[in-house]
């Protein structure tokens, strides 16, 4: 460790190298620090020089960790945990006055019936903030990003998150099928097992991530499968493609399917009990659990899913919260 004081490992160069572990790139990480590419090269050099590795080398069009630059990432992402703990733990926090960027993975069918409204609260809680939402692309990396902080926070909902993260849960909704009015089964109130297996189906999420999806996950803690005709790349693509199909079903929570319907002439058909219900949860990180931070951020959204009960669509958990870890 003195050797390492004695070259110039500081916290902001130690941060750098998270930020291009994980980007795999110099302009990227320029752009996510507010800095020069310049800049950002003479501190990779820098880091080269103190450490005695290349860190990360070029495969490409991109730069990828050597062995010793991950396992240097996976140590350093350890000591700024440590570092945050005691920061955190004793500097006041104040919302309406604190600058920092967050980042929340959310699960994508949130839409816009929740993420306006966490928005809104955290505009209205802390004006200063600088907030990106992103989606869930793949659970495996989840544990990384809250582990070295890139993520602050994740509103999942698919069926079995993995347990080495914190979990509470935050909402409760009935799943329905979202079809054109003019569809076969726009009629009905709801359909069996066997006739949703047998639909054509439209899904958001790339059937490569089915462990992420609520429905597909549900349906493999069944031994299931069903037919998806089309995935595409973004939620809002969703009413145009189901509009332009007449054969296709999307399967979604209630409030998002609402206001679907409320806007196209959509059917709703309630969907085969075997499902369940779609139950949204937060999970965070143990490295976060008692900054004053990310315990108001966590308090921020529960009190907007609590306020989304009036909705006769909406449920609060029985459980008002639950923690996989110790506390």
């Amino acid at each position: 460790m003195l050797r390492l004081i004695e070259h110039g490992l500081d916290v902001r160069l130690m941060r750098m190298f998270l930020i291009l572990i994980e980007e795999c790139s110099v302009s990227r990480t320029a752009v996510r620090l507010g800095q020069s590419q310049p800049a950002i090269s003479l501190g990779l050099k820098r880091l080269r020089e103190i450490l005695g590795d290349p860190l990360l080398v070029r495969s490409g069009s991109r730069l990828v960790p050597t062995e010793r630059g991950a396992e240097i990432g996976r140590r350093i992402a350890g000591i700024l945990a440590e570092i945050d703990g005691i920061v955190l733990n004793t500097a006041a926090f104040d919302p309406s006055t604190d600058a920092r960027s967050l980042r929340i993975q959310t699960a994508n069918c949130l839409g816009t019936f929740f993420l306006p409204r966490i928005a809104a609260a955290l505009r209205s809680e802390a004006p200063s903030m600088q907030a990106d939402f992103t989606a869930i692309l793949d659970e495996r990396v989840i544990f990384d990003e809250m582990e070295n902080g890139t993520i602050d926070l994740t509103i999942g909902n698919w069926p079995a998150p993995r347990d080495n993260l914190r979990i509470a849960p935050l909402l409760d909704a009935d799943m329905v099928l979202v079809m054109r009015s003019d569809h076969p089964l726009a009629g009905r109130r709801s359909l069996t097992l066997e006739e949703y297996l047998t639909l054509e189906h439209l899904s958001p999420t790339p059937t490569a991530s089915a462990a992420i999806s609520p429905v597909d996950g549900r349906l493999a803690q069944l031994d299931l499968r069903r037919r998806i005709s089309i995935t595409v790349p973004e939620f809002t693509l969703v009413p145009w493609v189901l509009a332009a199909s007449s054969g296709l079903v999307f399967t979604s929570s209630r409030p998002f399917a609402e206001e679907m319907a409320a806007n196209r002439p959509f059917a709703l058909v309630g969907a085969p009990p075997e499902l369940g219900l779609m139950k949204f949860y937060l999970l965070w990180h143990e490295r976060a659990h008692h900054s004053p931070f990310n315990r108001w951020l966590r308090s921020l959204v529960r009190h907007v899913s609590q306020e989304l009960v009036e909705r006769g669509s909406i449920r609060l958990p029985k459980n008002e919260a639950v923690s996989i870890l110790p506390t």
